[in-house]
C-alpha cells in the first residue's frame, strides 16, 4: 500500500528561513526532511524533541539586580574605586 501524505504550509521569518536551509545543506537534509524527522520524534517522544521554556532569569540573577539597584540609590552602601587597579589592589588584600 502507498503511503499517503499531506502538505503543510507554515510562515517562517525570512532570514531564519535562509540561516535554516543552510545549516540543513550541510547536514546534506532538506527543509521537508527536516520537518519529516521533526515530526518523527514529536510522535516518538509524545511530546516536544527539545525544551520549551519562557526565558526567565534565574533567583541570583534577580537578586544580584536588585543590589545592584539598592547600591545604586543608596541604600546600601558599597565600596567604589576610581579605577580597575584599586579595586585589584583591594582583592589582594
Amino acid at each position: 500500500m502507498e503511503a499517503l501524505t499531506s502538505a503543510i504550509s507554515v510562515q517562517v521569518d525570512t532570514h531564519d528561513k535562509e540561516i535554516a536551509n543552510s545549516i540543513l545543506k550541510n547536514l546534506g537534509l532538506n527543509m521537508s526532511t527536516f520537518v519529516n524527522m521533526a515530526i518523527k520524534q514529536l510522535i516518538y517522544r509524545d511530546g516536544l524533541p527539545f525544551e520549551a521554556r519562557n526565558p526567565k532569569p534565574s533567583r541570583e540573577l534577580l537578586e544580584a539586580l536588585q543590589e545592584g539597584e539598592d547600591i545604586l540609590s543608596g541604600k546600601v552602601k558599597a565600596k567604589s574605586y576610581h579605577n580597575m587597579y584599586e579595586m585589584l589592589e583591594d582583592l589582594k588584600k
